[in-house]
């Protein structure tokens, strides 16, 4: 699924690099955990989270997270967007609780990531 669609999926707005948007996301993670995104992400993931600080860029950047959804309606702070622009992840906010946008992301298709959909 690609970064576009899910913008679709989640009435999601584009904060930077929408220039990517038709990047190709395989699975998604909901946490705002970041100890746990390290432990269970995997590649062309999409990150949804209500956590509003730079590491959460940092781990985007090393775990190879191309894009990161804010649910609850958060905006990323102006040094966060300023790191996702010059890493290139993209970085998209939706009111959506995160329960819900998990669930319409899996009901579109897109699955857990390290899981398969049955």
């Amino acid at each position: 699924m690609t970064i576009s669609k899910i913008t679709e999926s989640l009435e999601a707005q584009v904060i930077c690099n929408e220039n990517l948007v038709h990047t190709e996301i395989v699975s998604a993670c909901g946490s705002d955990l970041m100890s746990d995104v390290m432990a269970f992400v995997k590649d062309q993931v999409l990150l949804l989270t209500g956590l509003i600080n730079v590491q959460v860029i940092r781990t985007a950047n090393l775990m190879d997270i191309q894009a990161i959804c804010f649910v609850r309606g958060k905006q990323p702070t102006a040094e966060m967007i300023e790191m996702a622009e010059e890493m290139g992840i993209v970085l998209l906010s939706t009111k959506l609780p995160m329960f819900i946008a998990c669930g319409k992301l899996y009901e579109a298709g897109l699955v857990g990531s390290g899981v398969r959909k049955i």
